[in-house]
């Protein structure tokens, strides 16, 4: 076991990032001509990195495997965006949203990472105002805000209910710029395959055309991952269908360490599963627990008589109502952070207060906003999502509370970097949902956008210049060399294994048994016996889906099934190692609950003398276990203590 060397900068952390940049090497202009960077991912963290880089004068060839750049699950964002601007005048600063992002991350975040984080937050509204986003506004003019869960001040930036779509258009803006002056070329329709390693370091990567099907090489001075998370090794969850770990899973395969992958956290408010033969789950924005009240019946009897459709939540009286967020934390109230509000859920589904026909959701309850200011000035704010849930359920939320319950919805871990955002690849750098650094075991809604174009905007180009101003002697290098040759080769054999194993199985068949393991006994609610179940039955249903997936049709012409038989293959394997690293975590943090170790209140209760580390685990080979390797937190500015919401 190795101890990881993380580099942050000495110093007061007010000044790391500020000494950093100082510190920072450059590469002159005529230079960064010379200089190809590789993109994969064109959501927020990738788009503004390709647009960034552009603008700065390399070469940027970034990929993605819509039709569209414009088409990346960063678009289904809805709340917000944090920034510590302070508009409301209510406390707020760098570092409270440095404090709040650490206590949020249920103190398992690096705390160097986080405070730069925090720094460049407000950079990003200006950057995105100066775009055109259309920010909401208050009559005045200026900017609104809105509170999100585990903050006590109003620092989240919105447009309604779609935020994640006007970001992504503004980034997208500024990329087409770039690619209209011939810095990026964007391949659309394209699938990475592997990377390619040369002396070590990061190189180039193998693309499968999606619409022809041929394999292409590509050579890069560096390559960034920017493909977002792994929620989908659930199979159900908020995350889009094509949403996949493999960029990822490939550079883990590759020697890229992957940290804390059981970090997976569980959004309290989506709409509830309806069916056996769903595939998707829906969001319904934390922004909504602003306004929306959280609630179960106290009495039992009423909530079977809801469930046999004989009472209609509104004929429950206010006295007879428990809205236990409200009761368990009244600091916050229902702004707690996601992983309480969501195992507070589960408690009292568990209880046996669920409010549906499968016992699995609560009320949101908007009620006494409408009274107090009235409807229209509600839907001002959250007008899509309400017309949203209303397509889906075919009920009117304006009128009846809306029916919530948790559900997979992003990754805090992902690839290790270190405070450059580069891997254990050298050249080889994660940005965005793909890596592990920001948000500890909990991540503070609205603070996924914010990493993201943060990493884009405003780290990269400083640290990814730091090293490719070594690099600068290094020529274009030929994609015949034996290393390509040698790795697309690989990368063919696998994609035929796939339609020659002619099985009876389809892929979707195998990803939902996954997900029904993974949710079972890796879910909310965690402990070492299903833990050890699950550890025995993913291997083998990784071999019978080598032995029996049917993956229809050929490999050299537009095939999906193909695509997806690659993603679940990884999810198998993926699966694993987050099944692996809950179990070597013994303690409790943030969206990790391990039952075993929780407080007296039914809270998560760490081990900080035994787990203030991040784990990363280096891949071994097929079928053996991968290694641990330990990078030991440490908290200069922030106190260790117990999280409290209370």
């Amino acid at each position: 076991m190795s101890v990881l060397d993380s580099k942050i900068p000495d110093g007061p952390i007010s000044q790391k990032w500020t000494q950093y940049k100082a510190d920072a090497k450059l590469v002159n202009p005529s230079n960064k001509r010379k200089l190809d960077v590789i993109i994969i991912g064109t959501g927020l963290a990738g788009a503004s990195a390709a647009a960034s880089l552009g603008e700065l004068g390399y070469n940027v060839k970034v990929f993605c495997y819509q039709d569209s750049p414009r088409r990346a699950h960063s678009i289904a964002a809805q709340g917000g965006i944090n920034a510590a601007k302070n508009y409301q005048n209510d406390g707020d600063s760098v570092y409270r949203l440095f404090y709040d992002t650490v206590k949020g991350g249920d103190y398992r975040a690096r705390e160097g990472n986080v405070y730069r984080l925090a720094e460049v937050s407000n950079n990003i509204i200006d950057q995105c105002v100066a775009q055109g986003v259309p920010f909401a506004r208050e009559y005045g003019g200026l900017l609104d805000n809105r509170s999100f869960g585990g903050a006590q001040v109003s620092r989240t930036f919105y447009a309604k209910g779609q935020t994640g779509q006007q970001l992504l258009l503004g980034a997208y803006s500024a990329l087409n710029r770039q690619i209209a002056k011939g810095t990026v070329t964007v391949y659309s329709r394209r699938n990475l395959l592997d990377i390619v390693t040369i002396d070590g370091k990061a190189r180039g990567v193998i693309i499968r055309n999606l619409v022809t099907g041929e394999i292409e090489r590509y050579f890069g001075h560096a390559v960034v991952i920017a493909s977002g998370g792994y929620g989908n090794v659930f199979y159900l969850s908020t995350y889009a269908m094509g949403a996949n770990a493999s960029p990822a899973w490939i550079a883990h395969k590759r020697g890229a360490y992957f940290g804390n992958p059981c970090y997976v956290q569980i959004h309290p408010t989506c709409m509830p599963v309806h069916g056996e033969y769903q595939s998707k789950l829906t969001l319904m924005s934390e922004s909504l627990r602003n306004d929306g009240r959280i609630w179960v019946p106290k009495n039992k009897k009423d909530v079977e008589r809801i469930r046999r459709k004989e009472l209609s939540p509104n004929d429950i009286k206010e006295e007879d109502r428990d809205y236990y967020l409200e009761r368990r934390y009244p600091a916050f109230g229902n702004l707690v952070p996601r992983d309480v509000a969501s195992r507070a859920a589960k408690e009292r589904t568990d209880a046996g207060y669920g409010v549906n026909d499968t016992g699995l959701a609560v009320y949101l309850d908007f009620k006494d906003v409408i009274a107090r200011i009235g409807k229209e000035a509600v839907a001002a704010k959250y007008g899509n999502l309400f017309q949203m849930y209303e397509k889906i359920n075919d009920e009117n939320p304006y009128e009846t509370p809306m029916m919530i319950y948790p559900a997979t919805h992003y990754a805090m871990g992902g690839l290790w970097v270190d405070y450059e955002l580069m891997t254990t690849i050298p050249g080889l750098f994660a940005a965005g949902e793909a890596n592990f650094s920001d948000h500890g075991a909990n991540r503070l809604g609205a603070s996924a956008l914010m990493q993201g174009l943060a990493d884009g905007y405003f780290v990269l180009p400083y640290t990814l210049s730091n090293y490719l101003a070594d690099e600068i002697r290094t020529p274009r290098m030929s994609t015949d060399l034996e290393e390509f040759v040698k790795t697309e080769q690989e990368v063919k054999d696998r994609v035929e294994k796939f339609t020659a194993i002619k099985g009876t199985e389809s892929v979707d068949s195998f990803h939902k048994r996954l997900g029904k393991i993974m949710w079972d006994y890796c879910g909310m609610g965690r402990n070492a016996e299903g833990l050890k179940k699950a550890l025995a039955l993913i291997p083998e249903l990784r071999k019978e889906f080598w032995k029996n997936v049917r993956v229809p049709g050929g490999n050299d012409y537009y095939n999906p099934e193909i695509e997806k038989a690659g993603y679940v293959a990884d999810f198998l394997e993926l699966g694993e190692l987050i099944v692996r690293d809950a179990l070597h975590r013994e303690e409790s943090c943030g969206g990790h609950f391990r039952e075993e170790y929780q407080t007296e209140e039914g809270e998560a209760l760490r081990n900080d003398n035994d787990f203030a580390y991040v784990a990363a685990w280096e891949y071994k080979g097929e079928n053996s276990i991968p290694e641990l390797h330990k990078e030991t937190l440490k908290f200069e500015a922030i106190e260790l203590k117990q999280r409290n919401y209370k």
